[in-house]
């Protein structure tokens, strides 16, 4: 067994490790700022670019540092009931213990196999679409991925925040792409002339330091502008459809089988759920997403005979689950989310022909799930 001052060290060193992306990414966006702002100096962009660049920031700081919800106390085990899973032997007695939990809990999705979902390390029966980050070592609400590039795991807490910092960094460099061009076409349709002659005619550039500052802050906005493009559209489409990142390469399971549907709820409600009701939150990183990140609405829990079939499905958020201690979420939802996620409409809005896809069961992809 390694040294608890050896342990240290190695959690500092990877502490440090995970930095250096989201220090990279700050050094290119202050370098940008500089190459932008104080080189090319273009008083009549500035107003803009300084909109787009606050957004871009603000977003970008409350994926950092909003930190991931875990789940509620609800979904841990007791200590009664850890210890009696570890009297018991490994199998289905042990599933037995947990399915006696999980019956008190809004849980409809299985493992691939059909057993409880739980959580060796966390200790506890995970809600539906939570996953354990080996990176953070911890349980996610709505796990989406761990990102290197925020130093953070996305998901229920702040994927709206990561949402907007893609839409509002993919802004960024377009804007600088698209005004930073005729001076790029400028410095290369030049050549030839002598140093004086170029100065002049690239509209007073000041030297060329900042003609190069220049040409590589296009270079530098365009390739972002790319793999931003690419990865925010994707994104957009995983909001469409209310999957994770994890959802979209294996389906969740329900006792029925895998549905990649399973959450769907129509292209408005899906939107909302990520973006909540009020429309001028939604430009803004500031909290607005419905729920409480453990329990989801979904058109197939009425094939659960374990669960009920009332036409709300999950239970009122103001009211208790089991006895009363449990609710679900721990603090009352506004009338408008719980619209959202009691509302009978939510499960047939896509219409029978959608239904009849969802209630296919599909097959999974290989897993890319973090866990330990």
């Amino acid at each position: 067994m390694a040294p608890s001052g050896s342990r240290s060290i190695k959690r500092s060193c990877q502490t440090v490790l995970y930095w250096i992306p989201v220090i990279f990414i700050t050094l290119i966006v202050a370098w940008s700022y500089y190459a932008y702002v104080v080189q090319l100096c273009i008083v009549v962009y500035l107003l803009a670019y300084h909109v787009v660049f606050i957004l871009f920031t603000w977003a970008y700081w409350q994926t950092i540092f909003t930190k991931p919800m875990n789940p509620l106390k609800e979904f841990h085990l007791s200590y009664s009931d850890k210890e009696l899973l570890e009297r018991e032997d490994r199998g289905e007695s042990q599933q037995e213990i947990l399915r006696r939990i999980a019956k008190d809990l809004p849980i409809y999705t299985r493992t691939m196999s059909g057993a409880i979902r739980f959580c060796d390390r966390c200790q506890l029966v995970k809600p539906d679409r939570c996953h354990h980050c080996s990176v953070c070592d911890k349980c996610i609400l709505k796990m989406d991925h761990h990102c290197p590039w925020v130093n953070n795991c996305v998901g229920f807490s702040n994927y709206k925040f990561f949402m907007l910092f893609l839409a509002y960094s993919l802004l960024y460099c377009i804007f600088i792409t698209a005004t930073d061009l005729q001076y790029f076409i400028k410095f290369w349709t030049a050549e030839g002339r002598t140093h004086d002659r170029l100065l002049e005619y690239l509209n007073g550039l000041p030297d060329t330091q900042a003609k190069f500052h220049i040409m590589f802050l296009f270079f530098a906005a365009s390739m972002f502008s790319v793999s931003l493009a690419s990865l925010f559209v994707y994104h957009c489409w995983l909001v469409c459809k209310n999957r994770s990142t994890l959802e979209a390469v294996r389906a969740p399971a329900f006792r029925h089988g895998a549905d990649k549907n399973g959450f769907s709820l129509g292209l408005s409600k899906n939107f909302r759920q990520v973006f909540g009701d009020e429309m001028r939150y939604w430009p803004f990183p500031v909290y607005s997403s419905l729920g409480d990140g453990c329990s989801f609405p979904t058109c197939l829990v009425n094939q659960d005979p374990e669960q009920p079939t009332s036409p709300g499905h999950n239970p009122p958020p103001n009211k208790t689950v089991v006895g009363e201690s449990h609710q679900f979420p721990a603090k009352p939802l506004r009338e408008s989310q719980s619209r959202l996620l009691n509302s009978a409409p939510s499960w047939t809005e896509n219409g029978g022909a959608e239904d009849k896809e969802r209630r296919g069961t599909s097959n999974p992809a290989m897993a890319i799930e973090n866990e330990t």
